[in-house]
């Protein structure tokens, strides 16, 4: 591992009223990270980052996605990488996108037990990515939810353009609130509210998540997935917290952003998160140095600096 400095004592745990006591990382770097990536990772790398992500006490890590190749040709090794992470064992949950039902079926031979489909709250987004509308798109995950729970697997709703689209700028509330219950109602085990483009902030936030509850959606199915395009991830994150969510989506490093968004910038960073959410006093299992050099070493692979400030930080990065 790469040597990374800690201050002793820092960051001072300060907590606040009304936060959860722990919060689970939904790690999305080996996916929503490395599909972004202009040049393709070995798949042993994929592997060994995935390894080190779990060894840095990440229970979640989000693995691949089985699209068709030509769509994401970053991720087109999904059946070589994911007999690289048997030997992680029940203690890690390794969710992988999925498409469509013949994507479910090729992560199912797999022994997959978590999966994810991927809608949109936009007709231009749903057009963009999934050349469907907004109800096509729903009717098409329909069945691919109902086998997957079926065959006994766990399934994800990710939601995206929560919080605003590049084509239709600002999206009424109502409307996402109305997509999102749909989404939920499939049989999704969980819903991760998606800030596509990054343009939330924290009073926004909090008026989906009311809307959300309104439509008697337990905040604790839901999960939040935000971009730090104008630098607010971690004050939305924070807003969601003291609303109740405990599930929060990052990117070991800030990895990542959407191929079909392309004001999309990376994702909240993991070890931003950690640094916060240790400095609050809320538990969440990972050890910030080993994850600060497990991101060091991908930027390494890379061939770039991680653009996580606190990666920067803690390992001196220029």
């Amino acid at each position: 591992m790469t040597a990374v400095e800690r201050t002793p004592g820092l960051p001072m745990s300060v907590p606040l009223d009304g936060l959860p006591q722990r919060v689970r990382i939904h790690e999305v770097g080996a996916r929503d990270g490395l599909q972004n990536e202009k040049a393709t990772v070995p798949t042993e790398v994929k592997a060994e980052f995935v390894h080190r992500l779990a060894d840095a006490g990440l229970t979640t890590v989000e693995a691949t996605s089985f699209v068709r190749p030509e769509w994401v040709p970053q991720l087109a090794d999904a059946e070589q990488l994911m007999p690289l992470l048997d030997d992680l064992g029940d203690g890690i949950r390794l969710p992988v996108l999925v498409p469509n039902r013949r994507g479910l079926e090729r992560a199912l031979a797999l022994g997959v037990r978590e999966v994810a489909v991927f809608g949109s709250a936009t007709e231009s987004f749903a057009k963009a990515n999934l050349n469907r509308t907004v109800e096509e798109s729903l009717e098409m995950f329909a069945p691919v939810v109902t086998a997957a729970r079926e065959a006994g697997a766990r399934v994800r709703g990710y939601l995206s353009m929560c919080f605003g689209d590049p084509w239709e700028g600002a999206v009424p509330v109502p409307q996402v609130a109305a997509v999102a219950r749909r989404l939920y109602d499939l049989g999704c085990d969980e819903l991760s509210l998606g800030d596509t483009i990054g343009v939330a902030t924290p009073g926004h936030v909090v008026a989906l998540l009311d809307a959300l509850g309104g439509l008697d959606v337990p905040v604790e199915r839901l999960a939040v997935h935000f971009h730090d395009t104008y630098g607010q991830a971690l004050s939305n994150t924070l807003a969601a917290l003291r609303h109740g969510v405990t599930v929060v989506d990052a990117s070991a490093g800030g990895l990542g952003g959407c191929p079909y968004a392309k004001s999309a910038t990376g994702n909240l960073a993991t070890e931003d998160l950690v640094w916060m959410l240790d400095g609050l006093g809320v538990e969440t299992g990972v050890d910030l140095s080993r994850l600060t050099a497990t991101s060091v070493w991908m930027a390494e692979q890379l061939g770039r600096p991680s653009p996580s400030r606190t990666v920067r930080a803690l390992s001196h990065q220029e």
